[in-house]
């Protein structure tokens, strides 16, 4: 092939492949409107009914007014060709020889006769008198310069010959001019020495011509009723779906804060009920939602009055229950005792007090970052560094992996510091005496922590319950630590501080896993994460990331940090899935 042929066959690929996009957008285009618009469905199918319809009615009407000019001019045909046949079988029936030498003449006059009672040429129809019997005999017609064998059929000759009265509607082309729809009429002519044949040859144009202006007259009337049809349709639609509009732009106006929006009320109709029952709805949405707005305030405020009320009190019992604690081997063991029980009371009542006034800032929204570039990895091992002797009291070892490389984000260490706490303390909590892991990842645009469990795990539906405020799992499993039930919710909060995730996973008898998603840079948006939510093995976690290191926590390692490069880990995806 030469390279011009494979220019031209690689341009034509390229025009039916951009010919192909472009039906495509505009079919997915369509598609669209037709999902989102109920007035262009409305209008779509109200448009190919009607057409559908009045192409039905204009084919029906065109049909037979075509069949009604054919019966007019087969039943003038037949006229003529009964009286001409008549006139021919008198005119012919004096000779007794068909070789007589006036027959011809006859003949020709007959054919004279038949086909032109006015003007030559006027009516435009050939006449024919014909006899396969006689090759002999001269065979007249009306118009010599014609031939006129090829518009008559073999069928219909056998059939005359054989003494009947026969048609045939045949197109064609006679002395080379246009092409014409003929209609073909031809009777035996019964004489004394024999039988001869008759045949009009009948063009049918100005039938063509009636029953094209009748098909075009009805298909434009047809037209034009069915863009009527549309316009009508797409006006009464619009009358209908306009307010429809207005009332889903009011709901959405509404949904976004602005409970004084309305609806206009015009006339006494069913629109016109469905905007007052609009109107009449929205405002008891209002009412209901600024007492609800109202109440909240108040127990806002309340619990924020509470909790610094509490405040005070709870400094002078702090004291002196520190006197009492610091003096309990003085006591009688009963009284010691009571003396720790009234201390750990004491300080599970300070955490409970701090935590709500924790959430009555973020109630009333003057929490705030103090963002400055931070080292994570320092964070979660000073967390997990903290939480030592909990986690060896209950016999959960954890496991921790971070990267060598420093993990840099510009967070407000505080609350993630927080977060981490809250994350970790539960899982050891949660443990069941089986390890807990923490790890850390980063990519170019966002940090995150990830801590698993094996515990109990989660139910269906319980990963977005766990952060609301005061809900447990298990409230009648016994505790290790007094939690508040806040803990999720403050850390959520903080999160979201942040601009960034905090999501839970977890599977009946395979433990939870909780991310903290943060975005690197403060103020960036986050598309996805650098870990996993779920783990790839909900049975076995994936080991830590190569060149990061683990720090393992808990019996068997006396208490002490061990830290050092973690082992290579199988195959695992470089980034986390999108957050849908």
């Amino acid at each position: 092939m030469s390279p011009a042929a494979a220019r031209a066959r690689a341009a034509v690929r390229e025009f039916r492949r951009g010919v192909l996009r472009r039906g495509l957008t505009v079919a997915g285009q369509l598609h669209g409107t037709w999902r989102r618009s109920l007035q262009f469905r409305v209008v779509t199918i109200t448009l190919v009914a009607s057409s559908l319809l009045v192409g039905g009615f204009a084919y029906l009407v065109a049909d037979k007014i075509t069949n009604i000019l054919l019966d007019n001019a087969t039943a003038d045909v037949r006229d003529r060709l009964a009286n001409g046949r008549d006139y021919a079988t008198g005119q012919i029936g004096v000779h007794t020889r068909a070789y007589e030498p006036k027959l011809s003449a006859t003949i020709a006059e007959t054919v004279d006769y038949l086909a032109f009672g006015g003007p030559q040429g006027t009516s435009g129809v050939v006449v024919v008198i014909t006899a396969d019997s006689f090759p002999s005999l001269i065979v007249a017609q009306s118009s010599p310069q014609v031939r006129f064998e090829p518009m008559l059929s073999q069928d219909l000759r056998r059939s005359v010959d054989a003494g009947n009265v026969a048609s045939q509607i045949r197109t064609g082309s006679l002395g080379g001019g246009p092409t014409t729809k003929y209609l073909v009429y031809g009777s035996p002519v019964r004489t004394r020495f024999g039988q001869l044949e008759l045949y009009y040859l009948v063009p049918l144009t100005r039938q063509d011509e009636i029953a094209g202006q009748a098909r075009t007259t009805v298909l434009a009337t047809g037209a034009a009723l069915v863009l009527l049809l549309g316009l009508l349709a797409a006006l009464v639609t619009r009358l209908v779906v306009k307010p429809v509009r207005v009332a889903a732009r009011t709901a959405q106006r509404l949904s976004a804060g602005l409970l004084d929006q309305r609806m206009v009320v015009n006339g006494e109709d069913d629109l016109a009920l469905l905007a007052a029952s609009f109107n009449q709805m929205a405002t008891n949405l209002q009412r209901q939602i600024v007492r609800l707005e109202e109440m909240s305030r108040l127990q806002r405020r309340f619990t924020s009055d509470v909790s610094h009320e509490l405040r005070t009190p709870l400094t002078t019992v702090r004291m002196a229950a520190d006197l009492i604690f610091s003096e309990r081997e003085e006591f009688d063991p009963a009284v010691a005792r009571s003396a720790e029980l009234l201390q750990a009371e004491l300080d599970r009542f300070e955490s409970l007090l701090t935590d709500l006034l924790e959430i009555s800032r973020f109630d009333a929204g003057f929490a705030v970052l103090d963002v400055e570039p931070t080292d994570l990895a320092p964070i979660v091992l000073r967390v997990v560094d903290q939480l030592t002797g909990l986690a060896e009291r209950v016999g959960v070892p954890v496991e921790v992996s971070v990267p060598e490389a420093p993990v840099i984000a510009e967070v407000d260490p505080r609350r993630v510091e927080r977060v981490l706490r809250n994350l970790v303390g539960n899982a050891v909590e949660h443990g069941e005496g089986r390890p807990v892991y923490v790890v850390l990842g980063a990519d170019e645009t966002a940090v995150a922590v990830t801590v698993r469990d094996r515990g109990v795990g989660l139910k269906p539906g319980e990963e977005k319950l766990v952060f609301n405020r005061f809900w447990r799992a298990d409230p009648s499993r016994a505790r290790q630590t007094g939690g508040t039930g806040l803990g999720l919710s403050i850390s959520l909060e903080d999160a979201r501080l942040h601009g960034g995730w905090l999501e839970a996973w977890g599977g009946s008898g395979q433990g939870a896993q909780f991310r903290l998603t943060l975005p690197a840079r403060a103020g960036d948006r986050l598309t996805s994460s650098p870990l996993r939510l779920v783990p790839v093995d909900a049975e076995v976690l994936a080991p830590p990331p190569v060149g990061s290191q683990r720090l393992a926590v808990g019996p068997g390692s006396g208490g002490a940090l061990a830290i050092g490069p973690a082992p290579d880990p199988a195959p695992r995806p470089d980034r986390a899935e999108a957050r849908p």
